[in-house]
């Protein structure tokens, strides 16, 4: 029986924690995404926090399903949300008034870096009565995420927005510590541009050789 060709494939979730990892972690780091492709697993501990953030947001609701989750989930999964949703709800806070904030859906777009498809998923975007919009995402990883990884996922978002979601900003959110990421006006795309081309490459390589 012949074995299916996988082609290189990640989305920016994966690609940006890919290029934060040095040496052998990054083989092993595309052999496991390879796999989980091949055996159609996975699993997203954060969708039922992330549903309950986007209804608070369209309810105008002050962390009240939020607060629910917290103890809806399953047992396993409550000492995360009871680290997480906290944390969330200083977010929600942060966007200020919510009655001049709206949810609005960004749209999926599969782009190539160098040779490698990338899947482009802001989990949601926001438009503010002043005429602002962000496409949004967050990140709940417990260790901080490394500058290469913000870099990478804020450069190619924003490289799609006109599909994405035309007019908005991209935006990265480091829920565990509160903090909020846009792109830094000092950098220089180009060179971004080849880093990430080259970082592409290697992958695509590396999830080739793992066949």
């Amino acid at each position: 029986m012949t074995t299916p060709t996988l082609t290189p494939y990640v989305t920016l979730l994966g690609f940006a924690r890919y290029v934060s990892r040095t040496g052998l972690a990054r083989a092993s780091f595309v052999g496991g995404l390879r796999r989980q492709r091949a055996s159609h697993s996975g699993f997203n501990p954060h969708s039922s926090l992330l549903k309950a953030l986007k209804a608070d947001i369209r309810f105008r609701s002050p962390g009240t399903h939020l607060d629910q989750v917290r103890t809806a989930v399953k047992e396993r999964w409550r000492p995360l949300y009871s680290i997480l949703v906290p944390a969330t709800k200083s977010y929600l806070e942060s966007l200020g008034d919510l009655s001049q904030c709206e949810l609005v859906r960004p749209r999926e777009v599969i782009a190539f870096v160098g040779p490698l498809p990338v899947k482009i998923n802001p989990q949601f975007g926001l438009r503010y009565a002043d005429g602002r919009a962000e496409a949004v995402r967050l990140l709940f990883d417990e260790e901080r995420p490394s500058r290469e990884a913000i870099l990478a996922t804020l450069h190619l978002t924003q490289r799609h927005m006109d599909d994405v979601l035309p007019g908005a900003e991209a935006v990265v959110v480091d829920v565990r510590r509160g903090e909020v990421h846009r792109i830094d006006e000092i950098t220089k795309p180009e060179q971004i541009e080849q880093w990430l081309a080259g970082e592409a490459a290697a992958f695509a390589a590396t999830w080739n050789a793992a066949a």
